[in-house]
């Protein structure tokens, strides 16, 4: 039944990553490096869940660090400025700190898996 969890969150995870591609919502160099960023994150997860061996242990705790320190600094500082890009209203006020930190919260298994493939 984990192995199904897992598998149905990648799914997830690379299937909203492709959706923002293929809309067109990575429109400037900070959300172009964010999809980046996922995509490599998305592989350690994808050796993680399916037990493939890719690059050396060493390669994904650098992933681990730099993409984990990325997604805090990404959604604390730079969502808001962003917002038009993903297809949020820019008018609306700033993206209160709780719905920051849940959607910080949706990642927590992707940073998990990603730390049990590299350590």
């Amino acid at each position: 039944m984990a192995d199904f969890l897992w598998l149905m969150y990648l799914g997830f995870m690379g299937t909203t990553a492709i959706w923002f591609l293929i809309k067109g919502k990575y429109k400037n160099n900070i959300t172009r490096l964010d999809f980046v960023i996922s995509i490599i994150t998305w592989f350690g997860l994808f050796g993680y869940v399916t037990g493939t061996e890719m690059l050396t242990p060493i390669v994904w705790k650098f992933v681990f660090i730099f993409g984990l320190l990325w997604d805090v600094l990404f959604t604390i500082f730079f969502t808001d400025r962003f917002a038009g890009d993903f297809g949020l209203e820019e008018d609306e006020k700033e993206m209160p700190l709780g719905a920051k930190l849940s959607g910080l919260l949706f990642v927590v298994p992707l940073y998990y898996g990603i730390f049990q493939y590299a350590f």
